[in-house]
């Protein structure tokens, strides 16, 4: 497996790229301009594990609440701007930890040199966001009318260089499709050709059923393969489902750790306890839960016992009743219905 290792770029405290962890983003779905609204949106996410918050920056008022919204919040704060420099301007003089914006579309040479030379002042790194709807017409046409991987690639390295020219660095760049075949090409080919970190994602991957599925199969081939520095997970729903995804992502390849893993079987014929109610409560109970440990709830004595054993703390089920695994050993043998109280009773002594 052939690793991408990048170079280092740093966002607010976070190391982003080389060999330091991968960061989980996402970004609010509140108007910038509402400061309570955003900032308990935000909250909310650092809780679920949010770690660096994007905000839509549309107008001056946008650009200027986020000197408010920053002072609130304890995660590096980006703007996304598109197209208007002035904005970019404004964003960096309230302090953000990161601006979004494609240097190739904010006019002249001029603007460019006024972003960059802000943003070198104030240390502020720059993310480059290709999306495959919205490439230069010019390359458009290259390519036939069609938006390719390699086309991605071309426009990403456009604004590179005009970035590169004022002898700035200081960058991150994604590359996001709305399926999976061209954004995990894309990425694979700009992973040749630059050693900047890059924000990996799937964009318009859809609400949270075939979003789950879009985001969990692109960006873990992506990361699998030591692609990605930092990711969002793109659901049409509430951010927090977005950190549920991301966050299973990561801990499934064994890339981050973060709060408990429930496993539970399929369940079958054999299975003589409510499996299915039970697993969602243990889980749903467990979601907050700060301690990293495995849980294993499993449906009857076949394979139940060896996969409790090898959690931390498990339940095989059996007729109307369960045993409690405390690091492979017994620790009690329950009726059904005291099943989730005695697990959660023995996850507390942990």
């Amino acid at each position: 497996m052939n690793k991408y290792i990048s170079k280092v770029v740093k966002v607010g405290p976070y190391k982003l790229g080389g060999k330091n962890p991968v960061r989980v983003q996402s970004m609010c779905t509140t108007d910038t301009r509402d400061v309570s609204s955003t900032v308990k949106q935000i909250l909310a996410l650092e809780k679920a594990g949010c770690e660096i918050i994007r905000v839509a920056v549309p107008d001056m008022v946008a650009a200027k609440a986020l000197g408010k919204i920053k002072k609130q919040i304890h995660i590096p704060l980006v703007a996304d701007i598109h197209l208007n420099y002035e904005l970019a301007l404004e964003a960096a003089e309230q302090g953000v930890d990161k601006i979004r914006i494609n240097p190739g579309n904010i006019g002249t040479d001029e603007n460019v040199k006024k972003v960059v030379a802000v943003c070198k002042k104030k240390k502020i790194p720059i993310r480059i966001g290709i999306n495959g709807g919205s490439l230069e017409k010019d390359i458009l046409k290259k390519y036939k009318g069609k938006v390719t991987a390699a086309g991605m690639v071309e426009s990403a390295m456009r604004h590179i260089r005009i970035l590169e020219k004022h002898n700035f660095k200081n960058i991150l760049i994604s590359l996001k499709a709305s399926d999976i075949e061209r954004t995990v090409e894309a990425y694979r080919m700009l992973a040749k050709k630059v050693k900047y970190p890059l924000h990996i994602g799937v964009t318009e991957a859809g609400t949270i059923f075939r979003g789950t599925v879009m985001s969990s199969i692109g960006l873990g081939t992506l990361l699998y393969e030591g692609i990605g520095a930092t990711l969002r997970v793109s659901l049409t729903a509430d951010p927090l489902e977005e950190m549920k995804v991301a966050w299973e992502i990561l801990k499934s390849l064994k890339l981050r750790k973060r709060g408990v893993t429930v496993t539970s079987c399929p369940t079958c014929g054999r299975t003589q306890i409510d499996l299915i109610n039970l697993a969602e409560k243990v889980e749903e109970a467990v979601k907050f839960m700060d301690k990293d440990i495995h849980i294993a709830v499993m449906g009857c004595v076949v394979n139940g016992p060896g996969e409790a054993r090898e959690a931390d703390i498990g339940v095989a089920g059996g007729q109307g009743a369960g045993a409690i695994f405390r690091h492979g050993q017994v620790v009690k043998s329950v009726k059904e219905n005291e099943i989730l109280a005695a697990l959660l009773e023995e996850i507390e002594k942990l």
